[in-house]
Parts: C-alpha cells; sequence; structure tokens
C-alpha cells in the first residue's frame, strides 16, 4: 500500500512541477495536441463507417428479422467503439510520445536538472532515438494486447466479469502507461525496455498506483493532452528514485589503500576508521576500539617517567648512634 500512494504522489509532483514552470507545459502540449487531432480523425471515421463493419462482420444474421438483427449488430458497433475508444487510450502515451520524442526529452532533462543532476544522454543521432522508441512502444504494446485479450475471455465469466475483471484490466493498462511514460526518463540511462520490465514488476504497485489515475483520467476528452507533460514529468520523478543514482562514488580498493591512499581519510568520527590513527584505533593506539573507545591504561610506574633522582645522605652532625640510642626496629 505505500508504493501504491507513492506511485500517486509522482503524479502529483509531476503536475504541480509543470504547474510551476508553465513554459515547459506549453511546450510539452504541442505533440500531445497533434496525437490527439490525429485520434480524432481515426475515432471520427469508425463511429461513421461502424454500420457497414457491423454488417460486414455478421453476414449470418442477414435474414433476422426485427429487433434481433438490430440488436446483434448495435451491441457489435458498442463494442467496437469501446474498443477503439480503449485501444485510444492504451496507444495515445505511446503515439505522442513517439511523436514528441524530442519535446519530451527536454521536458525529462528539464526535470532531472531542477532536482540536482542529469545523467548525460547516450550519443545517438535523432533517428535512432525514434526507431528504438518505436520499436520499445510496439513491444510493450503487443505484450498489453495479450494480457487484452486473455481479460477480454475473462470478461465473459458472470459476476467476475462484470465486477473484478475490469478492474484487473485498469491496473494492467495503468502498469504498462507507467512503463510507456517512464520510457523517456529510461532510455537517457540507456536501459534497455526488458530491463524497464523488470525493474518496474520488481515495483508492481508503485507502477500501478502511478499509472492507472493517469488511464482514468485520460478516459475523460482533451484531459489527457491537459496531464500529459505533468505525466511524463512525474515519471521522470519516479525514475530518479526506482534507478540507483550512477554518481555515488565507488569505494576505494585494497589497490588504492597500497598505493598510499588511507582509506580512513575523511571518515565520520567515532565510525571504524575514524581519524586518529588507524581504524578502530583512537589517538593512534593500535587495536583500540573505534571512536573514544575505552581510556587506555595508565603508564607503568617504570615506563614513560623519568627515574626519581637519588638524594645523597645527609651529614649528620652529632654522634652516631649509640647503645643509648639504638636504631628503631621495622
Amino acid at each position: 500500500m505505500r508504493d501504491l500512494a507513492a506511485g500517486m504522489r509522482y503524479l502529483g509532483k509531476g503536475q504541480r512541477w509543470v504547474a510551476q514552470h508553465g513554459r515547459w507545459w506549453g511546450f510539452g502540449l504541442i505533440p500531445a495536441l497533434i496525437a490527439l487531432v490525429l485520434y480524432a480523425a481515426v475515432l471520427t471515421v469508425l463511429a461513421l463507417w461502424s454500420g457497414d463493419i457491423a454488417a460486414w462482420a455478421t453476414p449470418f444474421a442477414d435474414g433476422w428479422g426485427s429487433p434481433w438483427q438490430g440488436l446483434l449488430r448495435g451491441v457489435f458497433v458498442a463494442l467496437l467503439f469501446a474498443g477503439g475508444l480503449m485501444l485510444s487510450v492504451l496507444t495515445f502515451t505511446a503515439v505522442t510520445l513517439l511523436i514528441g520524442d524530442p519535446f519530451y526529452e527536454s521536458l525529462s532533462e528539464k526535470v532531472e536538472q531542477s532536482e540536482g543532476h542529469c545523467p548525460p544522454a547516450p550519443d545517438r543521432p535523432l533517428w535512432q532515438e525514434i526507431w528504438i522508441a518505436l520499436r520499445d512502444s510496439v513491444h510493450v504494446l503487443l505484450r498489453a494486447a495479450g494480457f487484452g485479450i486473455l481479460l477480454f475471455a475473462l470478461g465473459f465469466v458472470p459476476f467476475l466479469g462484470q465486477t473484478v475483471i475490469p478492474a484487473i484490466g485498469f491496473c494492467v493498462s495503468g502498469f504498462f502507461l507507467a512503463v510507456e511514460l517512464t520510457s523517456v526518463a529510461m532510455q537517457r540511462r540507456d536501459i534497455p525496455v526488458r530491463e524497464r520490465l523488470r525493474l518496474l514488476r520488481g515495483r508492481k504497485a508503485l507502477a500501478v498506483g502511478f499509472g492507472t489515475p493517469v488511464v482514468l483520467l485520460f478516459l475523460i476528452p482533451f484531459v489527457a493532452v491537459a496531464l500529459m507533460p505533468g505525466a511524463v514529468a512525474g515519471a521522470t520523478l519516479l525514475v530518479r528514485d526506482l534507478v540507483p543514482d550512477e554518481e555515488e562514488p565507488p569505494a576505494p580498493d585494497r589497490g588504492e589503500a597500497a598505493a598510499g591512499h588511507d582509506p580512513a581519510d575523511g571518515a565520520p568520527y567515532g565510525q571504524p576508521g575514524a581519524p586518529y590513527g588507524r581504524p578502530g584505533a583512537p589517538y593512534g593506539q593500535q587495536g583500540a576500539p573505534a571512536g573514544f573507545g575505552a581510556a587506555p591504561a595508565p603508564f607503568p610506574a617504570s615506563q614513560g617517567q623519568s627515574p626519581a633522582p637519588q638524594r645523597s645522605p645527609r651529614p649528620q652532625s652529632g654522634p652516631g648512634p649509640s647503645a643509648a640510642h639504638p636504631p628503631a626496629a621495622w
């Protein structure tokens, strides 16, 4: 549940980022508007020709009487248009990213720079970047289509097909949409598509929490266009936390220590390798515990001190010891 909520927060962070950088939001709208015009034209043609397509696909119903023929072909038209609409939702992101690859690459790079570090992009020409994006999108869409066919068949199961299966379908669509949206930042890190799928499968709740709200919002007309720049920005922030930072300094090896580099240099006080001597030895003492450690044992009387000076016997002015005054016994 924590990852699920974290994925939703990334979507909100992305929308907040583009709201604070309005110029980049407008910049990211351009490819989404182009894709919207293309999809609107295709769906309009599908709506106008859906009756003819239904008659062509159901020739066995030509001899049926009313109302059965009209009912069957009406259901077919509704399913055809609903399928086209769902396919549009699934492919809108891929097509938009393909059209706007230079746009969203610049947007994602700006997001990473604002967060402190942007990994350098691979040195490849633009046509090769577009070809890789197209190939990866086809790979993801084929996987999503396989799940879609399975879920479509399960949709005919009584009760489950009308309750559980649609919910699972939205989650599956959200996962693959998250794969598509994170492809911009992943491609900059030169991560292949199979490795992207593996990374997101390891954090399924995070991917579903990010992608499923996007799927639901994209069902609302024109919302996909307005949310697309923020979705790319949020996916970039998600990738920054999902993929380890490549700038983390490597740990010193034995070769460096042998060459004279002391791994204890710069270690925080009180930790193994602390200053004031070798690792775990405070104040230059060998073998003491880390940090302050136990107080060193006091020096013996014969070590660390100069011997006491020998006093010469005082000369006696009076007579020495006699029988009348014998020496005191111990």
